[in-house]
């Protein structure tokens, strides 16, 4: 174990938390989308050199990886990971430091990932002559637009030199207390695909159907069909979801169109019934378009993987947060259906992805995507200074 003690990490946290906190606000206040991250990539790059720490800028577009060196000698590498990207929603918060940017929010906590890493990093920096082996700060961009930023990253061979062994992610998680943090081993999230399927037919005047090819009926019908794939054809001990948000006809009262649009997402806890289901849903979608005497497209987009959380070291990064925060605040999660592009390090390195939490006491904290969403910054003293002690004692052990 580390000669850092417990007590040396949380009194340099409560010391540094509000410089976090000015971290998170800016963040907050100058969101910027997916790819489209430069102002924030220049704050964060600005932040590291204040605190003499190596980076590299240009990582999967507008991506930074830092490298801290421990001075304790040579040892292993782990890297620490944070999303940077913001959403298309305008905030609707009542925040003094909403956002500045119209129809742009962090309405995902990746200003907290972020400013959290930021404070996590200082901290490294600070003890770099206690610890032994390096350190990667990854602050990645576009985690919430396909095809991922990780997956950008990987393969532009951006963690081949040095290697990680581990490589560990945290999220905030709006309801679950602050002080808090949530584990769990093996799959933790599911795989996300994109559907698009384009259903076309001979349009025309909606009071004579019998001359036309009803695409309006025939996507209706499909959606319906493609359910069945849910629940007739996948066991019903595996978790999946078929949802359909998107369904853009351009008709009118009196007008059957000549095409319809229609978008969902796939989500599944299985690679193999993940491909079984993709061919299922492109045979169904063919074959219900033909019954109404119409053509079908359909296009796949294989999205993010499963989160796999590795046994060994999601013990190990469990019991060194129960030794920081107590075993009463430390949680098991449950299955997730959502999505993380954090799946591909997960499937490529041992890695590991709790939550941290962030309820607001006694205020409505507000779901994540939504424009009300706001978290307890007390929360960023328990994230960054937990991932600290994490990080330090996983490299000392």
């Amino acid at each position: 174990m580390s000669a850092i003690t417990l007590q040396n990490i949380k009194h340099l946290t409560r010391e540094l938390i509000d410089e976090i906190i000015t971290f998170r606000r800016w963040l907050h206040q100058n969101p910027e989308l997916s790819f489209e991250e430069q102002n924030t990539a220049k704050y964060i790059a600005a932040v590291l050199g204040q605190n003499s720490i190596n980076f590299r800028e240009g990582v999967a577009g507008t991506g930074i990886i830092a490298s801290i060196k421990g001075e304790a000698g040579e040892g292993r590498t782990l890297a620490l990971r944070a999303d940077i990207d913001a959403l298309p929603i305008q905030e609707n918060s009542g925040l003094a430091f909403s956002s500045k940017n119209y129809g742009v929010m962090h309405a995902c906590g990746h200003d907290a990932h972020t400013a959290s890493l930021l404070g996590t990093g200082i901290m490294l920096n600070k003890l770099k002559k206690s610890w032994g082996g390096t350190i990667l700060l990854i602050f990645q961009p576009g985690e919430e637009k396909h095809p991922g930023g990780a997956s950008i990253l990987l393969q532009e061979g951006a963690l081949e030199n040095p290697k990680p062994d581990y490589i560990i992610g945290q999220h905030v998680l709006p309801e679950m207390e602050s002080g808090k943090l949530g584990f769990r081993k093996g799959i933790c999230m599911a795989s996300a695909d994109e559907i698009y399927i384009t259903i076309k037919g001979k349009g025309g005047h909606a009071a004579i159907p019998h001359t036309l090819n009803d695409t309006v009926l025939a996507s209706a019908q499909l959606i319906v069909n493609l359910q069945q794939v849910v629940s007739r054809i996948a066991p019903a001990t595996i978790p999946i979801v078929l949802s359909f948000g998107k369904v853009e006809a351009k008709g009118a009262t009196n007008i059957i169109p000549e095409k319809v649009e229609i978008a969902g997402t796939l989500r599944a806890m299985d690679e193999k019934w993940r491909a079984i289901i993709k061919e299922k849903i492109k045979d169904i979608t063919v074959t219900t378009a033909l019954a109404y005497g119409c053509s079908a497209e359909i296009d796949i987009k294989d999205g993010y993987p499963m989160v796999l959380n590795n046994d060994e070291l999601t013990e190990k990064v469990r019991e060194l947060a129960a030794q920081y925060v107590g075993r009463d605040n430390v949680e098991e999660m449950e299955l997730r259906m959502t999505a993380e592009d954090f799946g591909f390090y997960t499937h490529r390195f041992p890695a590991t992805f709790y939550r941290f939490g962030v309820k607001q006491p006694n205020v409505n904290t507000g779901s994540l995507h939504s424009p009300q969403f706001n978290l307890n910054e007390d929360s960023l003293e328990t994230s960054a200074g937990a991932m600290t002690w994490i990080a330090i004692n996983l490299l000392s052990d």
